[in-house]
């Protein structure tokens, strides 16, 4: 205490002897200890109107750092006109504390990088957890969420950068007084400002007011000059005629013509620069778009699956009149039961389940030179969304019911949808369908999802002419369509695994009897 005692003893005869700084060192020694470190504290005086203290700290030991302080240091309580500070080492500065890194969320072992788009500007105001960017990778979408509520400061990444996992994107203001502080002396100088103009309005019209007086009398003499000047002349010189060239109709057509033009171009050029690539208005102009990283994802493994696999496909019809009447029947039941509706789908992914446990060659994929064989049955569902073709995978369908089945389809479309499907709903598979009888498809070919062996395509319900026990019937009838790798399926074992989905389909009662 003896120390504190003496230093607060030298700055009140700095005080009274009436300068600004005082000074004042002291070895700070405990018993049975030597005096190795010596520091020397520096103390700054201000008026009590002053909103600023500065305070130094000099240490010998450290090489003589300085440090400056904030403008949050607080001061002790002291009865004389002079505020007294003391601090080592605090810093309160808001800038530091309040201001947020927004970094870009952990990819998936097979994601490295993707594509950033940003959502929001610089100066919006954001809340908890909301989105402020995209990230578009080659198989769904991530969400940039903001870790707190503030005003986006600034964006340390462009729109359309590649970005990886962890990498900070934007700086995220949290401090609620800096914005009310900067608002209300933006308010006092606008005040300032104003009340400034308005004085200086009011100087130039008094001028003004004084310089017309003076051009009034000034044009009143001259008038009065140019009329005596006439009566003198007289009134026999002819006044000169405009000449033919700057006639107004022919001068106004000719203003007319040249802004037409231009104008004409230039919206020819704002429709061709503009065009939506959406729609044809004939023009005859191109826009180039550039290709999202999903789609070219999609075009890498299709032209893969093609250059790699030796596709052949098989087709059949399937007679759907007994699983349309079973829908008809129990789909109310169902509807209430369940809370969801009865479709096809779940008909065929259990028929096509059964037929894989049936034939596990079609489960089977090429390694190299070895064939693996899976004992699980996961089918890859294909789903349409907004940015491309999905394939959400269900685990383990040999264990699914019709309920289980259509409850997770339906919860895949509703992700698909919105654009929230993980990477890791779309790992893994080993076998896909394909329903493009949605959009009314009648045949058609589709190409297997690598690494699968094959892939099944539906299409559209039809109503056609059969024989059926040597007489002809009208029947609901749907193409299908199986296309798989040649180099580990041959055509027999296609052919029976093809005949057993319509087996399945056809009567669903021999799923039970595991015939």
């Amino acid at each position: 205490m003896s120390h504190i005692v003496s230093l607060r003893s030298a700055s009140l005869r700095a005080l009274r002897s009436g300068s600004s700084v005082a000074a004042a060192s002291k070895c700070t020694t405990y018993p049975n200890r030597p005096c190795q470190n010596q520091q020397q504290y520096s103390f700054s005086t201000l008026p009590l109107s002053s909103n600023r203290v500065l305070i130094t700290e000099n240490n010998k030991s450290s090489s003589s750092s300085q440090r400056a302080l904030s403008d949050q240091t607080l001061p002790t309580d002291s009865s004389h006109t002079s505020v007294y500070a003391f601090s080592r080492h605090i810093h309160t500065s808001s800038i530091v504390f309040d201001s947020v890194n927004v970094s870009t969320p952990s990819f998936p072992e097979s994601v490295k990088d993707g594509t950033i788009r940003l959502l929001k500007k610089v100066g919006d105001k954001v809340s908890a957890d909301e989105t402020i960017a995209e990230i578009e990778t080659d198989k769904s979408n991530l969400s940039v969420n903001s870790p707190q509520g503030g005003t986006i400061e600034e964006f340390l990444v462009q729109d359309g950068d590649n970005v990886t996992s962890g990498a900070p994107i934007a700086k995220l203001n949290t401090s609620s007084s800096g914005s009310s502080v900067s608002k209300s002396a933006s308010a006092e100088d606008k005040k300032d400002t104003s009340t400034d103009k308005i004085d200086a309005e009011k100087t130039k019209d008094t001028s003004t007011d004084k310089i017309d007086a003076e051009k009034t009398k000034d044009s009143s003499n001259k008038h009065d000059n140019e009329q005596t000047k006439e009566k003198s002349s007289g009134s026999s010189s002819p006044t000169p005629k405009p000449p033919a060239s700057l006639t107004p109709k022919e001068g106004s057509k000719r203003d007319t013509s040249a802004p037409s033009k231009t104008s004409t171009s230039t919206q020819q050029q704002q429709s061709m620069g503009g065009n939506d690539p959406n729609k044809i208005s004939g023009t005859r102009s191109e826009t180039r778009v550039k290709m999202t990283r999903m789609r070219l994802k999609i075009a890498e493994r299709l032209k893969e699956a093609q250059n790699t696999c030796a596709m052949l496909t098989t087709f059949n019809e399937i007679d759907m009149s007994n699983i349309v009447e079973f829908r008809k029947k129990y789909s109310d039941q169902f509807l209430k039961r369940h809370n969801i509706k009865l479709g096809f789908m779940s008909a065929f992914v259990k028929a096509s389940a059964c037929a894989l446990m049936d034939n596990p060659i079609v489960n089977a994929v090429i390694d190299g030179n070895e064939i693996v064989y899976r004992d699980y049955v996961d089918i890859s569902v294909a789903v349409a969304s907004p940015k491309g073709l999905v394939v959400p995978v269900l685990r383990n369908v040999e264990q699914m019911s019709f309920a289980d089945i259509e409850r997770a389809i339906n919860e895949y479309g509703e992700k698909a949808k919105k654009g929230a499907l993980a990477i890791e709903d779309m790992d893994g598979g080993t076998f896909t369908i394909s329903n493009g009888g949605v959009f009314g498809s009648l045949f058609g070919t589709p190409l297997i999802n690598l690494p699968q062996s094959a892939i099944l395509g539906m299409h559209g319900i039809f109503d056609r002419p059969v024989s059926i026990n040597g007489k002809i019937e009208i029947r609901p009838m749907m193409y299908v369509a199986l296309t798989y790798d040649h180099r580990i399926l041959d055509g027999r074992d296609a052919v029976l695994f093809l005949r057993k989905i319509k087996q399945y389909v056809e009567d669903s009662r021999s799923i039970f009897l595991n015939l």
